[in-house]
């Protein structure tokens, strides 16, 4: 029998989000001047204040006042009437000091000795439902905002946008796992009191049917645009106004937002965030590097959906284990226990050799914090970054690392596929 399937996802200009972008630009300027940092920063955001809130052990020194600022700006909370702007909210830091209980768990003599940051179980997960290996209702969910956003920042073909918006795809299969069609769209967007509310949800839903949707249908392949159709219901920002909204609707914190950021309840997660986190938490690099076995996985046949767990104990160097759970999609002969002693052997899962494969010790992170940390676009980029001294620094960075599809000959060997 068909069932349904829905996954959310939430804008850049989301209170959750904004502090979750305020988390990782510290990360990024901490990692640009010093490599070696160990950071763990909250963030809290509300109606015209910041709070920053965590430890670091660093040998730089930051104006995290500017850095909170410019990534507010950059977002879009540039106008008073917002309650919430880059430049004119409070920001109040109480960072301080990393423990040394907790140090000297991680730190050792040699880099390859480095301990676990943290205990916990972390989750990979890839399908080969969608070309970058990802559940089709988040993939979709988040490019409805993207597009959303860009809309909002062009400023041209609808111009009463807000940086804060949620959305939500339903997504109907077959008894075999397949995608049949889209059932619903659920789409709130913050925008600009500029009528009765009779008038403001009438233009709202038209734009967003009329010119959001066949901008991202454009981008999609051609048997996913075969899943939109007249039959979608569409929840255009059911609750008819939303004129409130960002920190000043609804206060954010940092890591809140963790199904948004990795598979959309799809797979499992352990429920660890990302954003604000050294690699050195594995929290944050352990789930990267179990996405890069997954996709790597699911790539290259050993199955068509996998979901991989790692553990580990703090201060420990090797994990706990390794788990695998194929769904039954592995086409040979070949248990979920077996393959796992596989991928052992092919991936190191110490903390130091995931940092140095994965490359995390790059001021990379700024980028993840909003539409989602996997099923992006690895690419190369320049970034400069300027200390309160004036001293800058331009560096060429690679994003989204575990998205490399670098090990599948390497898989394929392995497995004699």
């Amino acid at each position: 029998m068909a069932y349904l399937f829905t996954s959310e996802s939430v804008s850049e200009g989301h209170p959750d989000k904004v502090a979750d972008q305020i988390s990782d630009a510290l990360i990024d300027n901490f990692l640009a001047f010093d490599p070696n940092a160990k950071v763990a920063c909250e963030t809290l955001v509300t109606t015209g204040q910041v709070v920053l809130a965590g430890e670091v052990k660093s040998t730089t020194y930051l104006d995290v006042q500017k850095i909170a600022r410019d990534t507010i700006n950059k977002i879009g909370y540039t106008k008073s009437a917002y309650m919430f702007d880059g430049n004119s909210c409070g920001v109040f830091s109480a960072i301080h000091e990393q423990s040394d209980d907790i140090s000297r768990g991680v730190d050792r003599e040699t880099k390859e000795e480095q301990g676990a940051g943290d205990q916990g179980m972390m989750f990979g997960y890839a399908t080969s439902e969608t070309e970058n290996y990802m559940p089709l209702a988040l993939d979709l969910s988040h490019l409805l905002l993207k597009e959303l956003a860009q809309l909002r920042h062009e400023n041209k073909d609808i111009t009463y946008l807000r940086p804060d918006s949620k959305s939500q795809v339903t997504i109907e299969y077959s008894d075999d796992n397949v995608p049949q069609r889209i059932d619903a769209i659920v789409i709130s967007t913050q925008h600009d009191d500029f009528g009765t509310d009779d008038v403001m949800l009438a233009q709202i839903r038209e734009d967003i049917i009329k010119i959001l949707i066949p901008r991202v249908i454009a981008k999609l392949p051609e048997h996913i645009q075969n899943l939109f159709s007249d039959d979608i219901t569409y929840h255009i920002n059911p609750t008819g106004k939303f004129v409130i909204g960002g920190p000043h609707g609804d206060t954010g914190l940092t890591g809140r937002k963790i199904i948004v950021d990795t598979y959309g309840g799809k797979g499992a997660h352990g429920g660890g965030a990302f954003s604000g986190k050294d690699p050195s938490k594995v929290d944050r690099s352990a789930a990267y590097a179990t996405r890069h076995i997954a996709k790597n996985l699911v790539a290259a046949g050993v199955c068509e959906e996998v979901l991989v767990q790692v553990s580990y104990a703090i201060g420990v160097v090797e994990p706990m284990g390794i788990y695998i759970n194929t769904y039954g999609t592995c086409p040979f002969n070949m248990t979920d226990g077996e393959i796992a002693k596989k991928v052992s052997s092919i991936f190191s899962m110490r903390p130091s050799e995931i940092e140095d494969r994965l490359k995390l010790r790059q001021p990379m992170y700024s980028e993840t914090a909003a539409y989602g940390h996997m099923g992006r676009q690895p690419e190369t980029v320049t970034k400069t970054f300027t200390q309160p001294n004036g001293e800058t620094k331009t560096l060429d960075v690679e994003l989204f690392t575990w998205e490399k599809l670098d090990y599948v000959d390497v898989v394929k060997a392995s497995f004699n596929l």
